[in-house]
């Protein structure tokens, strides 16, 4: 006769979910690749970043951004309300701390679209949260998504290679990279980072505490 086994997971601890950051530079696909990793996994979310640009034709607030004026966001700052905070492109954009902890205190997983300077703000924070970075497949590829509908003139197109040339220099400071050629290929790489996370003993006894306990227990 087989003896009962006591598992460890009963009193399993709530899931946590965990914390994606994912860096590109303008123009290497990042946003279209994480709105299909949405489309395809439940569980995950983006964090809505506050930002003291103008709302462009099309935008919601509260939907692509939490738009908040130069003194507003400025008092965030002092009271610490920013899980990270930076500087881009001529405007202030941040996370909000108590967003993204209430969400993975549930157990959601939640992705920061970020620039690296404030993943390096994040991975002070949180340790333990992936980052990934996506590259695109070419110096040429990147000119011709930057050069878009060709409606840009040659100088705000270098200005932009500028920027993305710099944002790329920091690719090794992050976990995984990601080369955006194939957009499918793309994709399922971003999935994977996801799935294995997801199958981490730590974040397997959370989210299945009573299947472990129904195969672990009562047994003859």
């Amino acid at each position: 006769m087989s003896q009962s086994t006591s598992a460890p997971h009963a009193n399993a601890a709530p899931a946590v979910g965990t914390l994606y950051i994912i860096s590109a530079p303008s123009g290497a696909g990042k946003t279209s690749l994480v709105r299909a990793l949405l489309q395809r996994n439940a569980g995950i979310g983006v964090s809505v970043s506050h930002t003291t640009r103008a709302m462009r034709p099309g935008e919601q607030d509260g939907v692509n951004y939490h738009f908040v004026d130069q003194p507003g966001f400025e008092a965030m700052v002092e009271r610490g309300e920013f899980f990270e905070h930076a500087w881009v492109f001529d405007r202030h954009y941040g996370t909000s701390r108590v967003e993204v902890e209430k969400r993975l205190a549930v157990g959601e997983d939640v992705i920061l679209e970020i620039d690296w300077q404030g993943a390096r703000q994040v991975r002070e924070q949180a340790p333990d949260a992936e980052s990934i970075f996506i590259l695109p497949p070419s110096r040429e590829a990147l000119r011709e998504r930057l050069s878009g509908r060709g409606t840009d003139d040659e100088a705000v197109i270098e200005r932009r290679m500028r920027d993305a040339v710099s944002e790329m220099s920091h690719y090794d400071e992050y976990g995984h990279v990601i080369i955006n050629d194939t957009f499918e290929h793309a994709l399922t790489e971003l999935e994977c980072i996801v799935h294995a996370r997801r199958s981490r003993l730590d974040k397997m006894r959370a989210r299945h505490a009573t299947l472990l306990d129904e195969l672990l227990n009562g047994l003859d």
